[in-house]
């Protein structure tokens, strides 16, 4: 927060002026340009893939996509696309639960290699076509999950003040488990200085960590939230 403050003087008196995520109308349609062409030109690309991804998820009967609410810019719910990983019936209980890994018995054989290699995000160029998602940016959350973050790190909210990405810094300089309070300090740190040549940046750094097998570890075992805590039903 201190990080994007902007130094003024009231009655000579030296002070740190903080605000909202503010970024210049220019930097955003640039932005959106990017998101739209490299999405856009990813999509025909990797269409084979995209494809071969489906046809092999759906061998086991199930669905090939699967469909997710969670939070962008503002707190504004949207359906999240992803290639389906886990069985059909991984939350029959209703429970919101983060993955704890390849140890997770929810991971169907298919979905262990589409994770190992990032293809069940794949679907989620289609969210950044429509808007929803921006090519860089904090994660979106579970709104179940981002309302037991808030209780614990009411700051937490200040992530919504951009929109939600389908990598991000936290991503690129953390890994799947790593404290949600250290991510908080990336995603805000991300925010306060918006920069077209840091989105570059991160969108390098990303292809570079999709051959880190150790940015994908999971967090403990019976874990709902990267906070160590149940959730109560």
């Amino acid at each position: 927060i201190m990080s994007g403050a902007q130094p003024m003087h009231m009655f000579h008196l030296p002070m740190l002026r903080v605000g909202r995520y503010m970024a210049s109308p220019e930097f955003l349609f640039v932005k959106r340009v990017m998101d739209i062409v490299i999405s856009l030109a990813a999509l025909v690309i990797l269409s084979p893939l995209f494809l071969i991804t489906a046809i092999a998820v759906k061998s086991d009967g199930g669905p090939a996509f699967y469909k997710q609410v969670r939070l962008t810019k503002d707190g504004k719910p949207f359906e999240i696309l992803k290639f389906r990983s886990m069985r059909v019936d991984a939350e029959k209980d209703g429970v919101a639960r983060l993955s704890t890994g390849d140890k997770d018995d929810r991971i169907t054989k298919v979905g262990h290699v589409i994770r190992a290699c990032r293809l069940d995000e794949l679907p989620q160029l289609l969210n950044i076509l429509k808007g929803d998602l921006s090519i860089v940016g904090p994660r979106p959350e579970r709104p179940e999950i981002a309302a037991q973050y808030c209780e614990e790190m009411p700051e937490f909210a200040l992530r919504l003040q951009a929109k939600a990405g389908l990598t991000g810094y936290a991503q690129v300089y953390g890994k799947y488990n790593t404290t949600p309070y250290d991510k908080l300090q990336m995603d805000l740190m991300y925010i306060a200085h918006p920069s077209l040549i840091e989105d570059l940046k991160i969108m390098l750094a990303t292809i570079k960590i999709l051959f880190m097998p150790e940015s994908t570890e999971g967090v403990a075992e019976g874990q709902t939230t990267a906070m160590g805590q149940e959730t109560e039903e």
